[in-house]
């Protein structure tokens, strides 16, 4: 179910990304490379004993990543025009490596755009929970999202 348009994309509709991704220690430690984030409480496993966690967290933006880009295959692959923005980010549990985490996309709200009328804007909130069952990240996003194209021969 890949390119949902505008039209597809009615308040409320929940859409499960339909798979899972396993977060390896590797992409936690690549991900913090290549950001530069070297917070010890995601490289650090000597360090991260001594915190309540008992072992490094994953960062939270790759978790933040992670979750939108796994709703992106079913749901926007090819319809988005842009991001708008991301708003109410929350992480209330932490990811580790080895947690699984599966997603699901609610449409929130839905409008045609004023200004393109080949284009509507579609706020999303993403969910992202792991393994047991717990809600790790979620966030909403406003994106700018195509309208179906007029088929030929229609008025």
């Amino acid at each position: 179910m890949a390119g949902l348009f505008f039209e597809d994309l009615a308040e409320g509709r929940i859409i499960d990304a339909e798979w899972t991704r396993t977060i390896t220690e590797a992409d936690n430690v690549l991900f913090c490379s290549l950001t530069m984030n070297v917070q010890k409480l995601h490289l650090d496993a000597e360090y991260a004993k001594q915190t309540e966690f008992g072992r490094p967290l994953v960062n939270s933006l790759f978790t933040l990543g992670l979750m939108i880009g796994m709703s992106v295959h079913n749901a926007t692959q090819g319809t988005t025009v842009a991001n708008l923005g991301m708003s109410d980010v929350r992480f209330p549990a932490p990811v580790f490596a080895g947690d699984t985490l599966r997603v699901e996309t609610t449409v929130l709200a839905a409008r045609p755009s004023r200004s393109r009328p080949d284009a509507g804007i579609v706020t999303f909130r993403h969910q992202a929970f792991n393994q047991t069952g717990t809600l790790v990240a979620s966030c909403e996003r406003a994106a700018l999202m195509r309208r179906r194209p007029a088929t030929a021969g229609t008025a």
